[in-house]
């Protein structure tokens, strides 16, 4: 007799990360994860750097420092937020604090991979819900609530389409949700998006019970690599995660950095605008060339190839992996024919487009 998992465990597809390889001898490009080209922040490249002087420490359990950071960066209540290991270890909170097996947990069909593994790890049921245009739909959203569902995830803007629900649509979702049931605004990319109809959902939060907005360090703010998110939510929600919380789940220098690093408003405008440039050039770009972009608001954006042989986005993928740019095939998100493309460097991105180009004139691509 072998040790077994709980139900649902060996349901779950081990999570695959981009490539972040290039050929020996060429120099490499990695556009497949959606990182930060300009990086941190100086000031918190300092933090980190000052804080690896005294490793022997634990960190501080509650995160005090970073929770009033992100307070005064956000006007919001420090008491109403909760730290985590990168806001995957949030949504696994979410997950542990309120699941039991057979519960129902709705997500769009293109939504981020890691709703899955929660529903999946708390022996929970995973029901997928269609798009439109590459979109979320509220009321297919709404119509697949029964009464076994129990939390639904919705990323916006989502990863890997790059497109949003306006906060209308964001609040009518809540608003026809029976009371029991959390709606999860993940806002990975949030700060990226520059249209009058959008919110994150703060303010929803503020007058709501079953709302909580999901926040990284990862993308606007580039620690990808210290794995520090957090979430705002309701007063009540907040003391049941702070339960399943491990008590020093934040290490020392992703609190450090994640403090120095929201601070610097400076640092955050620029990689904003960097990225408004670059969005809109790639997207005429492609468009240009015969390729569909996906309209995007994040710091990314979803390349469409032809069904073509020598053509395809696996085609493509090759090509320009024999050039040192990694992007991101994106099969297990529903979209066998398209790449993702993290917004990088200008060197990056020119680079890119060039190839791309000369991808798409190459007779039959031989």
């Amino acid at each position: 007799m072998l040790p077994q998992p709980k139900p649902g465990i060996m349901n779950i597809d081990i999570y695959v990360p981009g490539k972040s390889r290039a050929p020996a001898g060429v120099k490499l490009h990695k556009l497949s994860s959606n990182e930060n080209p300009l990086g941190p922040s100086p000031k918190a490249r300092q933090a980190i750097i000052d804080s690896a002087s005294h490793p022997e420490l634990y960190p501080d359990g509650s995160a005090s420092a970073l929770k009033e950071a992100i307070a005064r960066a956000h006007a919001i209540n420090p008491e109403n937020i909760v730290c985590g290991n990168g806001s995957d270890e949030i949504l696994s909170m979410v997950g542990q604090a309120f699941l039991e097996p057979g519960d129902e947990v709705v997500f769009t069909e293109h939504g981020f991979l890691v709703y899955r593994i929660v529903a999946h790890s708390c022996s929970a049921v995973p029901v997928v819900v269609k798009e439109t245009d590459e979109c979320a739909d509220v009321d297919a959203i709404l119509a697949a609530v029964t009464d076994r569902t129990r939390i639904i995830f919705l990323a916006n803007p989502n990863n890997p389409t790059g497109t949003y629900l306006p906060i209308d649509e964001v609040r009518r979702l809540q608003a026809g949700l029976p009371g029991n049931v959390i709606l999860v605004l993940d806002g990975a990319y949030a700060e990226y998006v520059r249209r009058n109809d959008y919110e994150s959902g703060i303010e929803l939060i503020s007058s709501c019970n079953n709302v909580i907005m999901t926040r990284t360090f990862s993308k606007i703010h580039g620690l990808a690599a210290l794995r520090v998110g957090w979430c705002y939510a309701p007063r009540r929600i907040v003391e049941i995660l702070e339960r399943v919380r491990g008590p020093f789940n934040v290490n020392g220098t992703a609190l450090a950095a994640g403090v120095a690093a929201i601070q610097d408003r400076g640092h955050m405008e620029r990689a904003i605008e960097h990225n408004d440039k670059w969005l809109a050039r790639l997207t005429q770009a492609y468009g240009e060339m015969g390729l569909r972009v996906t309209p995007s608001v994040g710091n990314f954006l979803l390349v469409h190839f032809p069904d073509e042989p020598g053509r395809t986005a696996s085609d493509a993928d090759a090509f320009l992996t024999g050039k040192g740019l990694i992007l991101r095939a994106v099969t297990g998100y529903g979209f066998p024919n398209a790449l993702r493309m993290t917004v990088g460097t200008e060197e990056a991105n020119t680079a890119v487009i060039e190839a791309l180009g000369a991808f798409m004139a190459k007779p039959d691509n031989l």
